[in-house]
């Protein structure tokens, strides 16, 4: 379903909320969001930039992306493994709602892309999927933030050593790129994963749900039939300053140089929806946390029998993990983060608990980590690990990749121990 399906299907649950009054994009948007983070919310009146929409929060809970995919809240790790496992085709169409409109006067200062904090280096495109083609491994997706440069350029946050720098480095003559914003649930989780070189997002996408491309206008790409808005140009070799703007911490990131984006036409659908992702809200953290669940789930059960993975928005959903497994042996706990600190490199600290544990609920957790941890026995320090940048108190310097000390806990009732002794008391 596209995103105006979905949304229908929100509004008909009572989940959605319709703004009527006018919001502006400058700050005000991202005020309300953040005031009912967690939300749906379709802002009709945008003062400026007649005949928009904007969305936001349609991803801020578990739940949202489980009624996407049709399925319950536990299986959506089962389901992201599956369509990473085995990915699909997607068909092509030959007549896009994305290009009902095309625009090749480009001015991106008719579109309502919102400036979020104060300290922002401008407004920001927070919700654009990169489509883009390495010569040596094919099509790939990616997310990156967008700052406005001026009417026809943006300055992107392009992270070192991934699908865009690496094939953005092999163009001389700049890297063909088309943003799609405006995009259904799935195709934003596929975006979000992380799978092998030459593995296809698009693929995972198809096998999530019904994800038909069409030609871009101008770019030798293919875009998402069913976004919103599709911008369509060159990634080009001109450097420039981007930032300031928040981080997936709630922290603020700083300026670096990176590279021009320049729109040469952008296509969208009649009465169009943009879609804003508040940095550091629950839609930034479930789009950046979830889509790791089903690497970790992988590599823990190569060696233990696990049940379930829950990246934690406490965490950053992307910094903390509870790992759920079948306990069968008195080394499951310590394998078992072992291996989730193997399937997601960033993470700093880990717990493991039982199947009567609910790795979704913080308030279990902790109760597990009360009842049945004693730090000598079973929390494991490892220092100095490689880590992830996005970690203000990891030790940080550049040209080298980041380190940080990590802990794995293992919150699971002690082998050997009598079970009746460690379970909750249940009222029937």
């Amino acid at each position: 379903m596209d995103l105006r399906t979905f949304l229908e299907e929100l509004e008909s649950a009572g989940e959605l909320q319709r703004v009527a009054d006018p919001v502006s994009p400058a700050f005000e948007v991202a005020r309300r969001i953040a005031a009912q983070d967690g939300q749906p919310l379709l802002f009709e009146s945008l003062p400026g930039f007649p005949g928009w929409r904007l969305a936001s929060g349609y991803l801020a809970r578990r739940e949202h992306f489980a009624r996407a995919l049709g399925c319950a809240v536990p299986e959506l790790v089962h389901r992201l493994a599956e369509a990473m496992d085995f990915p699909q085709t997607p068909p092509w169409v030959i007549d896009a709602p994305c290009q009902e409109v095309v625009e090749t006067d480009v001015d991106l200062y008719r579109l309502p892309i919102p400036r979020y904090h104060p300290l922002d280096g401008g407004p920001y495109i927070t919700a654009g999927v990169a489509v883009i083609r390495d010569p040596d491994y094919g099509r790939n997706l990616c997310f990156h933030r967008m700052m406005v440069r001026d009417a026809r350029h943006f300055t992107v946050r392009v992270v070192e050593g991934r699908g865009t720098d690496t094939a953005w480095r092999k163009a001389p003559e700049g890297l063909p790129i088309a943003v799609c914003i405006g995009l259904p649930p799935h195709v934003l989780l596929a975006a979000s994963m992380s799978p092998p070189k030459g593995v296809d997002e698009s693929g995972i996408a198809q096998a999530l749900g019904h994800t038909p491309l069409a030609r871009a206008v101008t770019a030798p790409l293919e875009v998402f039939a069913e976004a919103e808005l599709v911008l369509e140009g060159v990634l080009t070799q001109t450097l420039d300053i981007e930032g300031p703007f928040p981080d997936l911490t709630g922290t603020m990131d700083g300026q670096r140089e990176q590279p021009v984006f320049r729109v040469d036409v952008l296509t969208h659908r009649k009465a169009p929806i943009f879609h804003a992702l508040l940095p550091a809200g629950l839609e930034h953290k479930n789009l950046m946390g979830m889509p790791r669940e089903p690497t970790i789930f992988a590599e823990v059960s190569k060696v233990v029998k696990c049940t379930g993975v829950a990246i934690t928005p406490g965490g950053c959903s992307w910094l903390h993990a509870v790992v759920q497994i079948a306990k069968q042996g008195p080394e499951d706990g310590r394998l078992a983060i072992e291996a989730a600190f193997r399937g997601h490199s960033s993470l700093k600290h880990v717990v493991v608990v039982d199947i009567d544990v609910n790795p979704y609920d913080s308030a279990d957790v902790e109760w597990a980590i009360a009842t049945r941890v004693q730090a000598t026995r079973d929390i494991v320090i490892y220092p100095d690990q490689p880590s992830s940048s996005l970690d203000p108190s990891a030790r940080q310097i550049p040209g080298q990749k980041t380190r940080s000390d990590k802990i794995g806990v293992d919150a699971t009732i002690p082998w050997g121990e009598p079970p009746e002794g460690f379970l909750r008391v249940r009222y029937q």
